[in-house]
């Protein structure tokens, strides 16, 4: 793949923002660990600021905020509105597209008016029931991760699987079970990464075997013919799109044996540790990790942020 913005990282000041106050805390320090690293390869001049409010301070000379913060603050837009409004620029989407790719439902209503393929879904209030056939899967719609999803294949699991949902919001999404081969698409731009296929050692993609190393496979390029590669890829871009997004993402996708799709989310921050995706299929089309870096830094400026 060719690089659009070779040496933009050079000489300049980066404010690389890590940790957060949510649940995914510990993956984004880690996350920040490995970027730090691959910022000063490409020649940054790196200040690392742990975030645990929202007035966190930000040196004068800051240049560049680059987030690494995933999920909440870092991923809904609250962090991209105190950015906006101190004039710093940032990497990743604005805060309305960080925010409408962070709501599960939202997601899921702006998948529906583009075409985009994703599986039967509905929302559920506290009190209500799901009004899907079993199995389903319910899911917290703000958090990232894996946390706050059950796959719920009896009644004997709907109670439990719904409280620890209600314990992140008021609104829960259920959406049909979709089976199918889990597979993970990088955006840069308008741009696909190669396809990334998951195999967990056991049970689905949760939030242990994401995080934790040799309890999962990755195949990248994914065993794809190449009309099948084509094809997730363009659904991939057109899930990213949906959602006005322009900068970077990941696209996670179900692929059944007929051939078809059904698109779970979209996420703005993805993983950047050593076990992320992102940058497993970076290095397959030719992006090292700090080339990596520096694409999103130069898609970001390009945005013209903020």
């Amino acid at each position: 793949m060719k690089r659009k913005f070779p040496g933009l990282l050079r000489g300049k000041q980066v404010a690389l923002l890590l940790g957060g106050p949510g649940k995914e805390r510990d993956v984004s320090l880690r996350s920040g660990a490995a970027v730090a690293g691959a910022l000063r390869t490409a020649g940054a001049l790196v200040t690392e600021i742990d975030v645990t409010a929202p007035d966190f301070p930000l040196p004068a000379d800051t240049g560049l905020a680059f987030n690494i913060i995933h999920g909440t603050f870092g991923e809904d837009g609250e962090l991209q509105t105190i950015l906006d409004r101190r004039g710093i620029p940032y990497t990743g989407e604005g805060a309305e597209g960080s925010r409408r790719a962070f709501d599960k439902i939202a997601t899921k209503a702006a998948f529906d008016s583009a075409g985009v393929p994703t599986s039967a879904w509905h929302a559920v209030l506290r009190g209500e029931s799901p009004r899907l056939d079993f199995p389903y899967v319910v899911k917290a719609p703000r958090q990232g991760s894996s946390v706050g999803v059950h796959i719920v294949r009896d009644a004997a699991g709907l109670a439990p699987a719904l409280d620890d949902c209600f314990l992140y919001g008021d609104q829960v999404l259920v959406e049909a079970f979709f089976r199918g081969r889990e597979l993970t698409v990088g955006i840069l731009g308008d741009r696909a990464l190669p396809v990334v296929e998951i195999v967990p050692h056991e049970g689905f993609y949760d939030y242990e075997h994401k995080y934790t190393k040799g309890a999962s496979d990755y195949h990248v390029p994914a065993a794809l013919s190449d009309g099948q590669t084509r094809s997730v890829q363009a659904v991939a871009l057109a899930a990213h799109c949906s959602l006005g997004l322009e900068v970077y993402s990941r696209v996670d996708v179900l692929l059944a044996d007929d051939g078809r799709m059904s698109v779970l989310e979209v996420n703005t921050i993805p993983g950047m540790t050593e076990t992320s995706l992102l940058p497993k299929a970076a290095a397959v089309a030719g992006l090292d990790f700090s080339m990596l870096c520096e694409e999103i830094a130069g898609l970001s400026f390009a945005k013209g942020l903020p």
